[in-house]
């Protein structure tokens, strides 16, 4: 397994998210990398749809900590609907495609989904969705 840490960024916000993700294998290029990630991220969607409903009482802890982020919850989710793997990949290279998202490694831009990388434990991935603005000044 390769560990992989992934930064989340949006245009506009200060806020990066990071996570590390285990990739089953290592992808050689970018689309391989793309659907690696899209496929780990629908099986953690669908586990928590699957999982069991309990509800869970919070703790003073817990409370103090969501209130950080402005909301306290109890991780409950109304929308059961299942992930469709096949089709969030196919949606996550479009969007690559009609450039929604940017993907940098290591700082350096990757713009085709067919051009080799080589990723190590150090690399760092980068995610940047980017923000069209509406209207314009004609």
């Amino acid at each position: 397994m390769n560990t992989l840490t992934i930064q989340l960024k949006r245009l506009g916000k200060k806020k990066i998210k990071t996570l590390n993700m285990e990739l089953d294998s290592s992808p050689k290029n970018l689309r391989e990398l793309i659907t690696a990630c899209v496929r780990h991220e629908v099986s953690k969607y669908n586990q928590k749809r699957e999982g069991a409903n309990v509800l869970s009482f919070l703790n003073a802890t817990e409370i103090k900590e969501q209130s950080a982020s402005g909301k306290i919850n109890f991780g409950d989710t109304a929308n059961k609907t299942l992930a469709v793997e096949q089709t969030a990949i196919e949606n996550a290279l479009l969007a690559h495609k009609d450039g929604l998202y940017l993907v940098f490694i290591n700082d350096d831009e990757i713009t085709s989904l067919e051009q080799t990388i080589s990723l190590n434990e150090q690399s760092c991935v980068t995610f940047i969705r980017m923000t069209f603005l509406s209207g314009a000044y004609w």
